[in-house]
Formats: C-alpha cells, structure tokens, sequence
C-alpha cells in the first residue's frame, strides 16, 4: 500500500477539505498522513516560511512516503524553494503533485536534477473535479499510463509530437525567468494555463516568454484551462486565443485549445519533465505518456 503524505506548501486550508481528501484517497487504497504544519495558519500561508519547508523536507526525505500532494496552491512556494535541502530526493526521489502555485517546485526540481513531477489536481478541488480528473490522478499514483482523448478545438493547429513536457501556471512560468528556478523548453511541448488574468496581462507574459528567448525552440503547445479571464473596458481587441496564435504561429508547431488540465474541474494528471505524444486532429486530439511506475518504490 503506498503512502501519502499531504502537505500545504502555500496557502492555508480548511481541515474539513483535507480529512475529505484524506477518505478519498484512503478508499482509493492509499495511507494517507498530513504534514504537521498542513493544517495550520499564519495570516494568508498554513504555517511560517520555516514550518512549511520543514514539512516539505520531510516530506521528501521520509523513507516511508510514497507521493508527496501538494493540498493547494495560492502563493508561497517561492517563498520556501531555497530553504529545502534536495540531497536525498536526488538519490531516492519520489513524486510531487499539485498545480498553480505548485508550478515552483515543478519547475526548479527539472530544471536542477531532471526528475519528473505530476501537475495534477489537489485536495482543495476535490469536491468539484470530475471523475476524469479524479480517475486520472489515482490512475497516475498507481504508475499507469496517462491516455487522454477528446474533441478539437476549430482553432487548433494540427500536428503530431513527441517530446518531454514542460509547464504549468503561466503566471508562475512568467516570474521564474531569468531564476535558477527556471527551466528549458527547447525540444519541449510547452503546457500553459491561468486564472483571473485580464487578456493584456496574458499578452504581457506571452510577450515576456517571447523576449526572454523561451518561445524559440518549443515543439509543441497545450494551452489548459485559462479560467475566469477578463477583458478591459475598452477592449483589448483580442482573445485569449488570438493572444496566443500571434506568439507561436510563426513556430510552426502543433498547438492545442482546451486540454483538459488547469483551473478547471476536469484538471487531469500531466507528467512534466517526462516524454509524452500529443496528435492533434481536426476532430480530436490524442495525448499518452508512459506512468511513473519508476518513481513509486
């Protein structure tokens, strides 16, 4: 039975939604700790930037924890990014899960030693998922096979690719450039998503992974869940999506609308930092990568 242990490496939480999470994963066949400090509060964060590495280091230096889950995202992972102590985790690492706010760890633990994490839905979303979302992230605790079918946006650009995966919060994406917490995306298929952003904030950042060199070398796109985004009055005389094309078009790669991961409440497990093929037809799009059978001792 493997082990997992739920940590709040940013925001606070209700109890209630992580003893909720707690029995789903437990009826799931998973044992299942928290982290002491997952359930506290220290103004906006669930403990200092002190208590919440400690439960981070923990976390990922305990022999007996399996999968470590992220309980939610909001902000402060950078807070604590430089405070954990890798040593361990390079020599036996074991998965991390979560999004948003969670994009930090993602992308400083690529960047620096290559392992694969899991941007996935966390416990703070567990009531609203649906069950493609929920199935997919036990599917992926288990080691099996991320396999994903569903219809084609009209504005998709079509095309097959196979390549490594990189991504996240384009918010976070965008305030990691130029850090060492920063990764490459050359070669990479490029996974983005955000929530709340007016349209001119997106083109900002899309301007800035532009500028900063980060777009050239991309072999492919998936743009997820870009939820609640709002326009200015007057308009910014774009869409979200004529935001995007006007940035990668020239790239020549295949480009996906609505994959199914992000602010939303069918957010399905990806592995970044692992190979996956992405099929992009006029009617349906095609996503697979291999589990992380590898990572799960």
């Amino acid at each position: 039975m493997k082990t997992i242990r739920i940590i709040a490496p940013a925001k606070f939480i209700d109890k209630k939604i992580v003893f909720d999470a707690k029995s789903f994963l437990e009826n799931n066949g998973f044992r299942v700790e928290i982290g002491e400090y997952c359930l506290g509060q220290h103004y906006y964060f669930s403990g200092t930037d002190r208590e919440r590495a400690i439960d981070f280091q923990r976390a990922i230096d305990d022999d007996d924890v399996d999968i470590v889950l992220c309980a939610r995202g909001g902000y402060g992972s950078i807070r604590i990014i430089d405070k954990i102590d890798f040593t361990k985790f390079k020599k036996c690492p074991k998965p991390i899960f979560g999004f948003s706010d969670v994009t930090v760890f993602h992308n400083h633990i690529q960047s620096h030693f290559g392992i694969p994490t899991v941007h996935s839905t966390t416990p703070l979303n567990f009531k609203i998922n649906t069950n493609d979302s929920l199935q997919s992230l036990i599917d992926v605790f288990n080691g099996k096979e991320v396999s994903y079918k569903f219809g084609s946006h009209p504005q998709n650009i079509q095309g097959q690719v196979t390549a490594k995966v990189v991504g996240g919060n384009l918010s976070i994406l965008h305030s990691l450039i130029g850090t060492d917490s920063d990764v490459s995306y050359k070669g990479k298929i490029l996974f983005i998503e955000d929530l709340a952003e007016s349209i001119y904030a997106i083109d900002r950042m899309m301007w800035g992974l532009k500028k900063s060199g980060k777009l050239q070398g991309v072999v492919g796109l998936m743009v997820g869940g870009f939820t609640d985004i709002k326009d200015t009055n007057p308009s910014f005389g774009k869409t979200l999506i004529d935001v995007v094309l006007e940035h990668v078009e020239h790239l020549k790669i295949p480009v996906c609308f609505n994959f199914p991961a992000g602010h939303i409440e069918d957010n399905r497990a990806v592995v970044l930092g692992q190979e996956a093929t992405l099929e992009i037809y006029q009617k349906k799009v095609k996503f697979n990568q291999k589990g992380i059978t590898e990572l799960i001792l």
